[in-house]
Parts: C-alpha cells; structure tokens; sequence
C-alpha cells in the first residue's frame, strides 16, 4: 500500500528540495522572493535553475517547458531539451538562469483579443517562483506568466498575481490601523475549488460526435430513471471508479496537489474531487493540473472524464466551488470571527469589505463564470441563480441587522451592538447550515462562491474576487486612517456600510421563482446569459477599478471583452454544425430505416391477414413520419441560422445573435429529434442513449 508521505510532491520542486539542494544565501533570496514577492537577481535564478536541473534529470526528465495558462482556458508547453553542444563535437545538459526566468514561444495562434497585430508572433514568458516547478510526463514544468512583445497580458495568470497583490496592500493598510506590527507584514488570499466532474465507458464516448466535438450532449431523450431517486448521492463508489480515483489521487499528491475528498454527486455517474485550501495562484494552478490529470488517468481505466457544465439534459450539471477566504503570513484568517471584541471588530470590518465588493460589483462576478456551456447550468437545481446574492446565515444575519438598526443584538445574551473594539460579543464562526442555492455563502471563515462551471479556469473569478474587495479596503483605509477617533468612525464605517448594500443578503431560496422578482425589486442584475454579462465588461466602473489597481489595461480588458464573446459564438457556432451533420448523416437516415421496416411489416401482415390491426405500425408510422419531416426542416433552419449570423462582424452583436437565433434553433431541433428517438427502436437508433451514458460503467 502506498504512504502519502512517501510520494507527496515527489514530483514538485518544493521548499523543501530548495532548503536540501541550494546554497543557504541562495534559499534564503528564494524564500524572500517567494514570501515577500522580491525580485529575483540573475545570479540567484542561476544557481536556483542548476540545482532545478540536477534534480529533474535524477528525476529522468530530459525536457524542460515555460508552463503557461493562455486565454484559451487550458493550459500550454513548449518542450527544450536541456541539451547543448560542446566545442569537442559532444553535449552537455545546462540549463541556465536565463533559461528558466524567461521564454519566448511562438504566441502568434494565441487569442490576443487585439492586443496584437496578426503577424507579430513573438510573445514571452516570465517564470512564477512563488508556484512551485514539477515534473510531468519526463519534462520540467516551469509555471509562468505570458505576455506579448509589447508587455500584454496573454494569460490568466499575470492579472491574477496583480489582483492578488492589490488586496495584500489594501489589507496590510487596515491591519496597521488594528494594532499589527509584524514585519513583513503581508496578506493572501486562498482557495480551496471542488471540483464536478463525469465518467463515462469510452467505448460509448466514441459513438456521440456530440461528446467529442463539444463536450456535451446536444441530443438524447430522457431514460426511465435519472437522479429523482438520489440514490447516487454520496453512495457506495462502483469498483472501477474507486480504482480511477485513487490513481487520480496518487498522481495528484505525486505533483503536490492536495487532493482530499471525493464521492459520488448527485446525477448517474457524477462525481467530485475536493482539494484542500493553498495560495489562489497555486490553487489555480493545481486546478489546471487536476482537471488535465483527471482526464488522463481515465484514459487508463477505459474511461472519459467529462468537464463540461451540463454534459446531459435533465441532470445535474457540474460547478466548481470556490471557497476562498483571507489570511496573514503571521497565521491570522481574517474571516474567521474572533475570540476578543478587538478581532471580531476587526473581522466585521472585513466582512463588510466583502459585502461592499459584492454589491457593487456583482457584474464582474458574474462575469468571471460566463461562458457558454455554463448559461445551461446556472439557476437549474444544482447551482444558484444569475442574480449574485450572498448569504451570511441566520446568526451572523442577525448581527448585522442589529448593527444597521442600532438594535439590540437578542443571541445567546441581549447586548447592545457596540462595533468599537472594546464591546462586541464572541459569536460562533458556524452557526448554521449552508445555502447550496446560494452564489456567495458564507461558511464559517470562508466564501463558498458557487457560480463557477467545472471547466472554468478559477483565475477569472479570483481576479475579479480579489480586486473588488481590495477596492472595498482601499476606500477604508483612505477614511480611517483620516479618522481623528478610530473607533467611532470605525462603528460609523461598519454601520454605513451595511445600511447601504445590505440588499446584496439572501438567506432564503434561491432557487425560488419569488426571489428573482425580489432581486430585481432589490436592484440587483440578473444577466442571464454570457452575452448580456459580458456587455458590462466595458462599464467605466469596470474599467476604472481595473486601472485603479493595474491589474488590467485597457487594452487587456477590451481584449478580454472580444476574446470571451467571440469563444462564445464559436462555441455555439460549433455546436449547431454538429447538430446539423449528425441529423442529417446518421438520425434522419435511422429514421428512414426504421420507418421502412415498419411499413414492410405493415404490408407483409396485412397481406396474409388483412382484418388484423396495425394500429401500433400505422401510428407510429405516422408520428415518426411527421417528425422525420419536422427534423428535416428544422436543420434548414438552423443552417441558415448560422449562416446568418456569421456574416456579422461585430462581437456583441453576433454573440447576441447566436443566442437569439441560432441556439434557439438548435433547441427547436433538439425537441424533435428527442421526441422521435423515444419511438424508434433501440437496435435502429446511431447514437448511445442517455441511459447507456449515465448508467454504462459497472
């Protein structure tokens, strides 16, 4: 039986392999760099990357690669070879501090968003020393940043680190003002994304056009059972999946991932993994990694991992949960309340900061999980709605009101509500239930945000997470460290601050009907779809908070803008070409076929027995004719839907048409080719059945 500690991070050059393989001066400027966010020096990255290569060819790598996250939502590798050549006619294997802080691949079939002209190819990558460099597949994975010629943001990763270092020096300006005097003193944000995923036969996976093309279904009538009986639910875990995933996990642990919990989710063959918590931009990373490795060892095991929001109708979709939440180098989590009124005054205070951020940036957080696959899913019964709402729970709730009211607070003892740091009662962290219809929950000392789809890329919505509570503290520091008396304007901060975006708290359903007309009565957005979410992109308030922080250009948000819609429209794009050539070439012809023998029949009866009935041949006759004919015309009109819309050039405007049109169409097309599937014959239909798929693995 294999020992976690025997192959944790075994693939990682870790903290740990620095302290045994670096000089100590040279640990030391690492551990700074890493800790503290110093530059590095060359001298230093060259010791650092001949250790680094000493270690990965022990390891039997031979390659190295700059590790990247480009906007494509997946990651990307160059390989080199450490190899070099001698003047004696030999080689050598070096791999130098240049080597390893900086690459130049080709960046030119990158989505750029317009950030550069067409024919400029050249695009770099700067290494990220503070995620660690692994092993993968014989080759030294090297995590970077990606930028273009002209110092761009290419990637995912590079606004993130921005948007991480924002909220650190917001938070430090606060905690100042609270008494803390480390040095250094400095704050991070952390995240811990559970992970949905499906398994299902490969065999079967190789029959759907529809999963290979797209990563979903586009087609299949509803089986006998789906998940009404939620008997799937945290269930007994079939043999061949508990073999997957302790491969899964193994192979994670090796690379440091710190997988920790999985089981069985609701919907026939669903499932999650769910990592414990570490620094955003090595969750982020690790995410990556986890969802690549999820897909690969499947392989292995005659499986195929589905990462899509809503691979099938009728079902639960998959989300990834991101519980993020704020800390201290010095070990302080500032969502978690406190034992003293000092710490809970100050955790009130960031609370706030987090209800301020999501109110007055709902938008942004709603754009960071928009795409196309999970418009399907949001405000169906496994995720929350659009409307970005929060829930603080019953307690905590109550705290708040009594502190907008200047009520007394009626907990386990009446007190008045005093925010000064001398009066404030200990509360529990956790003193209710969560709120799985909720997009933003408070769960103890963390925010569960809930929106995200399971093939998002977690950066997005931590950008987005962390600049608009860093925007939130800045305006408080900027007020309180002006304050004549800190604790009287600090009570005064909190109250006002309540009072104004308190209508961004939701304790109840989300999923009701009532609540998105309450929402609206309330103010806040319901953005549906990609489309309407991504047009608040370009809102001055967006813009200006990104510019306000540098964690973004201009020129990066407007790239982002047409990158997202224009990823959209292909998508869909994708999606009704796919629908049309698997109508067309496999069901309209299975239809036929089935139709012809049951005519043959019909006529074979009736001319040996011509009083017998046929009602069952001539009805369904006649239902799957007129469907055939229905489908028939269908795909006509969503070809020319396309067609259509292709010509228009503007992003919005053909991102908005794709949706109107041309996925309105493909849902037409859907319902017929559904409806004529449930009547025709198992053994005639082309494609593996909903039931099949769901219930295929043993």
């Amino acid at each position: 039986m294999v020992k976690v500690p025997e192959i944790f991070g075994t693939s990682v050059f870790n903290e740990q392999i620095m302290k045994s393989r670096l000089p100590k001066d040279t640990y030391k400027a690492m551990k700074k760099t890493i800790e503290e966010g110093l530059p590095l020096n060359i001298d230093v990255a060259n010791v650092v990357a001949a250790a680094m290569k000493d270690w990965a060819i022990e390891k039997g790598a031979t390659h190295f690669t700059h590790w990247f996250q480009p906007l494509t939502g997946v990651t990307a590798e160059k390989h080199d070879s450490f190899i070099s050549p001698t003047a004696e006619g030999g080689v050598i294997m070096e791999f130098s501090g240049k080597e390893l802080v900086r690459g130049e691949p080709d960046a030119s079939s990158f989505p750029s968003g317009g950030l550069r002209a067409t024919f400029e190819a050249r695009g770099y990558t700067a290494w990220d020393p503070t995620s660690f460099a692994f092993i993968k597949d014989d080759t030294l994975c090297i995590p970077t940043a990606f930028c273009s010629y002209s110092g761009d943001a290419l990637d995912k990763k590079t606004p993130l680190l921005r948007s991480m270092e924002a909220i650190s020096k917001q938070a430090v300006r606060i905690l100042r003002l609270f008494g803390h005097t480390a040095q250094p003193l400095t704050v991070k944000t952390t995240v811990g994304p559970e992970q949905e995923y499906f398994l299902i036969p490969v065999e079967l996976y190789n029959q759907r056009k529809d999963l290979i093309y797209t990563g979903r279904t586009l087609f299949g009538a509803k089986p006998p059972k789906g998940q009404e009986l939620e008997d799937h639910y945290f269930g007994a875990i079939k043999p061949r999946v508990s073999a997957y995933m302790k491969e899964l996990d193994e192979e994670l642990w090796k690379l440091g991932v710190l997988a920790k919990t999985k089981h069985n989710e609701v919907a026939p063959a669903q499932h999650e993994l769910a990592p414990i918590f570490t620094t955003t931009n090595l969750a982020t990373d690790h995410n990556q990694l986890t969802m690549e490795i999820m897909q690969k060892v499947a392989k292995k095991h005659g499986l195929v991992c589905l990462l899509h929001e809503k691979p099938f109708a009728g079902v639960n979709g998959s989300g990834k949960h991101n519980n993020w939440s704020i800390s201290t180098n010095t070990g302080i989590n500032l969502l978690e309340p406190g034992d003293t009124p000092a710490e809970n005054a100050q955790f009130l205070l960031f609370l706030a900061a987090v209800i301020k951020a999501v109110d007055d940036h709902q938008d942004l957080l709603r754009i960071s999980v928009a795409t196309a696959g999970n418009d399907h899913r949001l405000g169906a019964n496994e995720a929350p709605p659009a409307v970005v709402s929060m829930f603080l729970g019953d307690e905590l709730n109550e705290i708040i009101e009594s502190i907008a009211s200047g009520s007394e607070y009626a907990g386990k003892e009446k007190v008045q509500m005093e925010i000064g740091v001398d009066v404030l009662p200990k509360f529990p962290k956790d003193s209710t239930d969560r709120n799985r219809t909720s997009p933003f929950a408070f769960t103890g000392n963390k925010f569960e945000f809930r929106m995200l789809g399971s093939a998002n890329s977690i950066a997005c919505a931590n950008i987005m997470l962390n600049t608009a509570v860093a925007d939130a503290l800045c305006d408080f520091a900027d007020r309180l460290e002006k304050a004549s008396d800190f604790k009287t304007e600090l009570s005064a901060l909190i109250k006002e601050t309540i009072i104004a975006h308190k209508r961004i708290i939701f304790n109840g359903n989300g999923y009701d009907d009532a609540w998105i007309a309450e929402a609206e009565s309330r103010g806040l957005l319901n953005l549906k779809s990609t489309p309407e979410a991504m047009e608040k992109l370009l809102d001055q308030k967006n813009k200006d908070l990104m510019l306000k922080f540098g964690v973004m250009t201009l020129a990066e948000i407007q790239s982002r803008h047409e990158i997202l819609l224009d990823n959209y429209s292909k998508i869909i794009n994708i999606e009704a070409l796919t629908m049309i050539d698997m109508a067309r070439k496999d069901i309209l012809p299975a239809i036929t076929t089935y139709l012809k023998e049951l005519s043959d029949t019909a006529i074979s009866i009736k001319s040996v027995a011509p009083d017998l009935d046929l009602a069952f041949e001539t009805t369904t006759i006649a239902k799957l004719s007129k469907l055939q004919g229905s489908i028939a015309t269908k795909i006509d009109v969503l070809e020319e839907a396309v067609l259509e819309v292709k010509e228009i050039s503007e992003v919005l405007t053909q991102a908005c048409a794709y949706r109107d049109k041309v996925f309105a169409a493909m849902q037409d097309l859907r319902a017929a080719v559904d409806s004529a599937e449930a009547i025709t014959a198992a053994k005639y239909w082309p494609f593996p059945t909903y039931g099949e798929l769901l219930f295929g693995v043993k």
